[in-house]
Order: structure tokens, then C-alpha cells, then sequence
């Protein structure tokens, strides 16, 4: 089942009984489950962080909206963190199965229910923004509530998404959005006499003074502490230890030292690992060296041996598609074992930063491709139920042949999002063949070919499943087999040069 996460944002850090009741609307929205609630009286802000199903990730930011614009007036909130609304932010974030193209559709849907049934006006920002000057969630912010409140009424470059030109007037606005997973990571650096230095060190390193890339960053005082809060939007381009170390070193060319950090909301397991090692000078780090890591592999192991049993049982799923996935993730999965035995070593010092790069992108690879396992099975139920439809008259022979159409179409999609993966897998195990580990080169030759076979048979599918199409899907069924050619002859040509490569 495709998960997003959503962590909206709430101008609301003190009162315990608000903040609760804003959790308990999205816990008692089926298909939603509350991982954090993180709240900070001196910003008077919380964020509650949640995954949820494609189908239930609106109603659960759609309750928690509700409540907000109920009990949170901003005419009376003041904190240090900007804001325009009750519901200040409400960004979507793809997770296992999902696009951000799903995201994008969420956002939409999102804005569109939260003017209509709660005449709340939304601004779309990030990857669901509809001009570029609104992918900047700052811009969208800028002047908070009251200055937003005061223009939007006369600059029509200011007015809503979904909406008036007039904010609600105590909820205000809300920005939604679809964008990346995100780490709030705020740093202190003492006392609030500071400031001026977390100012400055917030001007150093924030991407658009010229600083670190994919980090936003400002200086706030807090609880009469100086601080330097941060969103970094990339993690695998620009490491939390890497963020520490400059805000650290720029603190320290006026005398001042951080006095600690925190984290806001959650972040993703491997992005502390990785501080850690970083941390104590860990030589040669790689996930396996992780207890828990190995002991999720060893489950995972049993999980294979279910999935293998499960495609040899005589029914239709999971079937080829399903199985070009796995080979495909196999794949991805000895590309990055290969990288892993690369980055960090002496040896390998002029590969290092895009053996870390392929690291992670496998790692993305190889979960998105466990998850199309699921997808195409799934998909081919949705075709084995359209053929069930019932078409004895006229009308519903017609729905028929438009369920089918659409759920064939979806059937040979799926296939191909597969053979995308594929090829940009073979590509990755090119790189590692030729540059990587040599002690590794035949795994990084097996990982090209794995990807080869499973663009292969993905192809096939979706081959299979265009030449079931009727008249009227004629065209899209083309399209969908010429690209599964060209994307078959690209995962050859990366695997012949992997293998060329590997070979002694």
C-alpha cells in the first residue's frame, strides 16, 4: 500500500489540551498514524509528524485543520516562528510506493476541500507550487499574518491558490506543499546576547547567501538563547554532520561555541548513523555494522523466502511483473553493497563522493522497487476485476471496455516504472563496475545484469498488456511500448559495459 507522510505545522506550542486535540483528529482518521508531536512554547509552534494512505492522508490534514481553525485565533498568537496560519504548513512527502507526483494530487485536493468546507484560502508551495515564485515557502510567508492579511486585499500577485482575496480572520491561511523528506535541525549557540553571531552564522551557511546547498537557515532568539534554525531539504547532498561542522566552525571565528542542537519532528535512521560515525571517525562505516540493520536483514530474509513461496502457489499474483521488481531490486541492492565497500576508503578517495551518492540512490531504488512488487500485483487485479464487470446491456458493456481500457493502461505503467528503475540501476552498477572496489567489480557486474533481465521482462509485460488494448487506447499503448523499447536498450548497454568492465 503507497505511504505518505505529512507534517503540518501549528501555531499552537503551549496549550497542552489544543495541541492534543489536533493529534487525536488525525489519530482518529482511519489510515492515519501519529509517529511525533514536537512542540516548542517559545516559537508557540508544533508539528505533528504522520504517515497515512494515499486515500486518508487528506481527511486526517483536512480534521487537523479543523480543529486548529477552531480553537487557534491568531489575531491573539504571537511566537518567535513565522507564520500566516493556525495551520501554518501542511507538506505532503512521499514515502514507501508513493510519487511526488501523488503528493502533488494530495496538495491540490487538500487546498480545494480546505476553502470549500472550511474557508480556509491555501497557497501552494514547493513541488505543488503553480508559479515559481511560490516554490519558496518563505516568499509565501513573507510579512506573516498580518502583512499577508493587509496585501492580499490589493496585490493580486498575493492572492490564494484556493480562495478570496481576503484571509479567514482568525485561522488565516495555509501554505500546502509537496516536496522531499525534510530535517528541522536547530542549533544554539548560548546566550541571547549572541545573536548578532547566530545571525551571521545563519547568513554563512543558508544556500542563498552563497552558503551550504539545500539548507535554509535563520537565526531566532529563543527562550533567551540564540539560535540557528534550520531546514535541510537534502540530507544526502548535504549530511546533518556536515551543517554541524560549518555552523560549529563559523561560530567559532567569533569565539562562540555551539551549547547544543535538537531535532524538530523526525529524520530518517541512516542520517544520524551517519553523524555518528562521522562523529568518532568511524573508518569504513556502512550500515551492516549496525545490530539492528543486520537484524532487519535477517527478517527480511524470512520475508523473501515468503515472497518466493507466495509465486510459486498456483494463483495469477504476484506473477512476472512482480518478479522483475525483485530482480531489479537485487540488483540495486548488490549496486549498493558494492558502493558501500567503496566510499570512505584511502584508496578510493577520487570516487568517494559519488560512491555515497550511488549508496543512496540504490537505496532509494531498491525500496521504490519493492514497492512496484506489490503494485504490480495489484494492477493485475484491478485488470482480472474489470473483465469481471458485468456487460449485458449497452451501458454496461461500455463501462466495461472503460475499465478494462483504463485498468490495462495501468497494468503495462506499472511494468514500465519498473524498467525505468531498472535501467537507472544498470546505470548505477556501470559506475561501480568501472570505478568502484575491485574486490567487488563481479558483484557490480551481476548487479547490471540482474537490472538487464528485469527491464527485460518488465518490457515483455508491458508488451503483453498494450496488445490487449482496444482501438481507442491505440495510440497510448504505442507509446507506452516504444519507450519500454528504448528503455530495454539502454539497460543493455549499460550492462555490457559493467560487464566489460568485470571482466578479468
Amino acid at each position: 500500500m503507497p505511504l505518505v507522510e505529512c507534517v503540518p505545522n501549528f501555531s499552537e506550542g503551549r496549550d497542552r489540551a489544543v495541541i492534543a486535540a489536533i493529534r487525536d483528529a488525525i489519530a482518529a482518521t482511519d489510515g492515519a498514524y501519529v509517529l511525533d508531536v514536537s512542540s516548542d512554547a517559545s516559537h508557540n509552534r508544533s508539528v505533528i509528524t504522520f504517515v497515512a494512505s494515499l486515500e486518508s492522508a487528506v481527511p486526517a490534514a483536512l480534521a487537523a485543520m479543523r480543529v486548529a481553525r477552531d480553537r487557534i485565533d491568531l489575531t491573539q498568537q504571537s511566537g518567535a516562528h513565522p507564520r500566516i496560519g493556525a495551520t501554518d504548513v501542511v507538506p505532503f512527502i512521499p514515502l514507501d510506493g508513493a510519487t511526488m507526483d501523488d503528493c502533488v494530487a494530495l496538495a491540490r485536493a487538500l487546498g480545494e476541500r480546505a476553502y470549500r468546507e472550511l474557508g480556509i484560502p491555501v497557497y501552494l508551495y514547493e513541488r505543488a507550487a503553480t508559479t515559481p515564485a511560490r516554490t519558496n515557502l518563505a516568499e509565501v510567508r513573507r510579512g506573516q499574518f498580518e502583512g499577508l492579511r493587509a496585501e492580499v486585499r490589493t496585490n493580486p500577485l498575493r492572492r490564494p491558490d484556493f480562495g478570496d482575496a481576503a484571509l479567514h480572520p482568525t485561522a488565516g491561511a495555509t501554505a500546502v506543499g509537496a516536496r522531499p523528506f525534510l530535517v528541522a535541525y536547530n542549533i544554539y549557540l548560548g546566550d541571547k546576547a549572541n545573536m548578532p553571531v547566530a545571525r551571521a552564522v545563519a547568513k554563512a551557511v543558508r544556500f542563498s547567501s552563497g552558503g551550504l546547498p539545500y539548507v535554509k537557515a535563520l537565526a531566532m532568539e529563543v527562550d533567551g538563547q540564540a539560535q540557528v534554525s534550520m531546514n535541510l531539504v537534502d540530507t544526502d547532498q548535504t549530511p546533518l554532520h556536515v551543517v554541524y561542522d560549518a555552523v560549529r566552525a563559523e561560530a567559532a571565528k567569533h569565539d562562540v561555541a555551539p551549547t547544543w542542537s535538537e531535532l524538530i519532528g523526525l529524520m530518517p535512521e541512516r542520517v544520524l548513523l551517519e553523524a555518528g560515525a562521522h562523529h568518532v571517525r568511524l573508518r569504513g562505516y556502512h550500515p551492516g555494522m549496525v545490530l539492528e540493520h543486520r537484524l532487519r536483514e535477517v527478517m527480511h530474509d524470512h520475508t523473501v523466502d515468503g515472497f518466493l513461496a507466495t509465486v510459486a502457489a498456483p494463483t495469477p499474483t504476484p506473477g512476472g511483473g512482480s518478479a522483475a521488481a525483485h530482480v531489479a531490486a537485487l540488483g540495486a541492492a548488490l549496486t549498493q553493497m558494492v558502493a558501500g565497500l567503496t566510499a570512505g576508503r584511502a584508496q578510493f578517495a577520487d570516487v568517494n563522493e559519488e560512491m555515497h551518492h550511488i549508496v543512496a540512490e540504490a537505496d532509494r531504488l531498491r525500496t521504490q522497487l519493492s514497492a512496484l512488487m506489490r503494485r504490480d500485483a495489484a494492477s493485475f487485479e484491478a485488470v482480472r476485476v474489470a473483465y469481471r464487470l458485468p456487460h449485458e446491456s449497452d451501458e454496461q458493456r461500455a463501462l466495461r471496455a472503460t475499465a478494462i481500457r483504463q485498468a490495462l493502461i495501468h497494468a503495462a505503467e506499472v511494468p514500465l516504472e519498473t524498467a525505468r528503475a531498472a535501467v537507472e540501476v544498470a546505470v548505477l552498477a556501470a559506475a561501480v563496475a568501472e570505478r568502484g572496489n575491485r574486490n567487488a567489480v563481479a558483484d557490480a557486474g551481476v548487479a547490471a545484469l540482474l537490472a538487464e533481465a528485469a527491464c527485460r521482462a518488465a518490457a515483455l509485460n508491458v508488451r503483453l498488456n498494450v496488445a490487449s488494448l482496444d482501438d481507442v487506447a491505440t495510440q497510448r499503448g504505442a507509446e507506452l511500448a516504444s519507450e519500454a523499447h528504448k528503455l530495454l536498450e539502454a539497460a543493455s548497454m549499460h550492462a555490457r559495459l559493467a560487464e566489460a568492465s568485470a571482466s578479468p
